[in-house]
């Protein structure tokens, strides 16, 4: 049974996405069976990736029932895959809203494709909306990218918030697998302050890899492949690298 992955933030831009994609890349280039889940009706995971936002996706899992197994597509990646995304699961805060079960669609449908892949990584979206709680729901471990400023601390504290009630009811098996720092840029004093004070508070909880700025990394999505396609020597192709080996570590541990 494959272990399912959420990467979470209610601030946008801190590198979900991008983490989701490359760190989903480099563990389907060691061989592992890596399904992405794009759970954000913005769909920038879709297009990362150089997928079909125009077929059917995780809105229609939820919404219409439909299997996942029907609506993954490959990747110029060899072992990852996509369900795509679109516009339109922005109306699944709407549908689902009144249903009693609403934060556990995305976990039903997962179940069907679990024992295909080594890891299933949900993008959710930028809130701690609805679609962020199935996200929550349906996954083993969640990984909490957190960009190195100010204000990424207090969404800190929001979300460990709701990571708590989500453990204390709809889902108890839920981890934190770990705080990853994005966009860190050494050459200023607030970024080293956010990396020592959090890892000072949590620890081992925050892996040793930190994602740096990086145009190159900002660059790949447009191109629809992921950094180790697009630029295999600069710098974040080589943080992401070792990220996949810290993660297939604590996967082991």
């Amino acid at each position: 049974m494959g272990m399912t992955v959420v990467f979470a933030n209610q601030k946008g831009g801190v590198g979900k996405t991008t983490t989701a994609v490359n760190l989903g890349a480099y563990l389907a280039e060691e061989g592992k069976r890596v399904l992405l889940i794009d759970f954000d009706p913005q769909g920038n995971l879709t297009s990362a990736v150089g997928a079909d936002g125009e077929r059917p996706g995780s809105y229609e899992a939820i919404t219409a029932g439909t299997p996942l197994s029907q609506l993954i597509q490959s990747t110029s990646v060899d072992n990852l895959h996509v369900v795509p995304s679109s516009i339109d699961l922005t109306g699944a805060n709407v549908e689902l809203v009144d249903q009693e079960d609403r934060a556990l669609y995305l976990r039903r449908a997962a179940e069907e494709v679990r024992a295909e892949f080594d890891f299933v990584f949900i993008d959710s979206p930028p809130s701690l909306g609805i679609l962020t709680l199935n996200g929550l729901a349906a996954a083993d471990q969640v990984i909490i990218p957190l960009q190195c400023e100010y204000f990424a601390m207090e969404g800190l504290t929001q979300l460990l918030q709701s990571i708590k009630r989500v453990q204390d009811g709809l889902n108890r098996d839920l981890k934190i697998m770990g705080i990853l720092f994005t966009m860190y840029d050494s050459r200023t004093r607030l970024a080293q302050d956010v990396v020592q004070e959090v890892v000072g508070y949590f620890g081992k909880r925050v892996f040793r890899t930190i994602i740096p700025r990086n145009v190159r990394l900002s660059e790949a999505p447009s191109h629809g492949i992921p950094i180790h396609q697009y630029d295999p020597a600069c710098v974040g192709a080589k943080s992401y690298q070792r990220l996949s080996e810290e993660v297939f570590e604590r996967v082991k541990a």
